[in-house]
């Protein structure tokens, strides 16, 4: 999103300005010469919609994965070194129990 600071007045076509007579003098309102505040939004959010649609589709838990670890495990074929053991511990902990 990117946000453009303008701090000069704006002109704001007569179209979108709103017209209101006042009711003591029967005449219009004065226009203000500051004009209307306006925002422009990027098409990133489309993007964003469908990275987030693509990672809705790919599942939650890779099962391949924890199967071939569980077995791996289970037969007594899994030794992990000390240093990558020590080193997620420490990375879990950085990053907080959110990630």
């Amino acid at each position: 999103m990117r946000i453009e600071l303008n701090y000069g007045p704006q002109s704001v076509p007569e179209s979108n300005r709103s017209v209101a007579q006042n009711p003591a003098s029967g005449s219009l309102p004065a226009t203000s010469a500051l004009g209307e505040d306006q925002a422009q939004i990027s098409g990133a959010h489309l993007q964003v919609q469908a990275l987030a649609a693509q990672a809705a589709q790919l599942p939650e838990v890779r099962e391949e994965r924890v199967q071939a670890l569980r077995q791996a495990v289970q037969s007594g074929q899994y030794h992990p070194s000390r240093e990558k053991v020590a080193g997620a511990i420490l990375e879990h902990m950085i990053a907080g129990p959110a990630a």
